[in-house]
């Protein structure tokens, strides 16, 4: 049987955070991360436009390959800045999307947006490290925690006063990020296990969010008539990362799916 894609992620990712533990210990992170400027508003940045957008900086991914020959993380996302983004988000994973860490630190360095932290995160260590690189929000993907420590890295990563962005793709998902205290909730359009991507599948579950929870819709939006159907289904928010890595102006770009 052939191991599904997230499972090779996480595994990838549990050997990157054994690493990291033994180069960098949690104490001195922990120092790092207390000594830095405060977070960011991401979640008061998702309320100020009637859709935000947050733009990802992403190198590549499993199904696609690299995106692009080249990319300067800082330039991207100011590109995004000047295009009208609310946020972005920075894929740090470093083996099947090309991303590291040091990526999001220059961007934070470089825009005045606040930045989240796109990657597969299941332990504490991992939000200390997000928050000492100067993350602002994290994405924490509920399929792939049990609600323990679902509950424990939201609460650990309000605790340092940043905001979780909890990614769903099915219903029951929905009620498992519910209950453990999420108010920000994604809608994934792409399957983590095989990374098909539907946009049927935020637009079907749109209308089940209780109202007082920020809706994000994410992946597969290319075109401005995928924005306006995503905005008429109730989200506050989108994430788009492809479209715009692939776009030869991001800030035109980004200013096309929202006019």
């Amino acid at each position: 049987m052939v191991e599904p894609i997230l499972e090779k992620i996480f595994a990838a990712r549990r050997r990157a955070v054994e690493d990291a533990k033994k180069t960098t210990p949690l104490a001195e992170l922990m120092a790092r991360a207390r000594s830095i400027a405060p977070p960011r508003d991401f979640k008061a940045a998702l309320m100020t436009k009637e859709l935000a957008v947050i733009a990802e900086v992403k190198k590549a991914s499993p199904s696609q390959g690299p995106m692009v020959q080249q990319m300067d993380a800082a330039q991207q996302a100011r590109q995004y800045q000047e295009g009208g983004a609310a946020a972005i988000s920075v894929l740090t994973e470093e083996t099947f999307f090309g991303g590291r860490l040091e990526d999001l630190s220059k961007v934070k360095e470089t825009v005045s947006l606040p930045v989240l932290r796109k990657d597969f995160i299941f332990d504490p260590y991992q939000i200390w490290e997000s928050r000492a690189s100067g993350a602002d929000a994290v994405l924490l993907i509920a399929s792939a925690l049990d609600m323990v420590s679902l509950r424990q890295l939201i609460r650990l990563t309000r605790q340092l006063r940043m905001m979780p962005l909890v990614e769903i793709h099915h219903l029951d998902e929905l009620g498992k990020a519910l209950d453990a205290g999420a108010d920000i909730v994604g809608v994934n359009a792409r399957d983590l296990q095989t990374f098909a991507v539907d946009l049927r599948i935020p637009l079907s579950l749109a209308p089940v969010i209780p109202p007082g929870i920020i809706k994000i819709a994410e992946s597969g939006i290319k075109t401005r008539a995928d924005v306006d159907r995503l905005r008429q289904a109730g989200y506050d928010g989108i994430l788009v990362g492809e479209t715009l890595v692939r776009a030869e102006r991001p800030a035109v770009k980004l200013r096309e799916l929202m006019a």
